[in-house]
């Protein structure tokens, strides 16, 4: 919910599910990419190496409850550009997502929640 009031973020999709994100990105091609990996239904690497394939230029930032080195590096070492622990949500993941977005030549403003954000409509539809 906490996206939506962002006048500089716009969400162009939500699911809940990894299959239907890499789906949702290689169409929708965000410029940023949530994805809960706890939530995912795919191994969070396997979901940030096909994400990366599905949508290359979408930048892919990572919410966890595992909040250890070792889970920060392999997730970031498959190719996400940011880490947020869910013990620092809020402030911490809107820049997080603001800096991957202007990561590019151009600052994007769009971003995409993947796999298990709570859905806007409450039923898991897409908006």
């Amino acid at each position: 919910m906490r996206l939506n009031v962002e006048s500089d973020v716009s969400i162009v999709g939500e699911t809940g599910d990894g299959l239907t994100a890499l789906w949702q990105a290689s169409t929708l091609r965000p410029d940023v990419v949530l994805v809960d990996a706890e939530s995912a239904d795919i191994d969070g690497v396997r979901l940030i190496a096909a994400m990366r394939r599905a949508s290359p230029e979408s930048a892919v930032v990572i919410l966890s409850l595992r909040d250890d080195a070792a889970n920060r590096s392999r997730l970031q070492t498959a190719g996400a550009v940011a880490f947020v622990s869910k013990h620092e949500y809020g402030d911490r993941l809107l820049q997080a997502i603001r800096q991957a977005a202007t990561a590019g030549a151009v600052p994007p403003t769009r971003a995409l929640p993947a796999g298990g954000l709570t859905p806007a409509h409450g039923d898991g539809s897409v908006s």
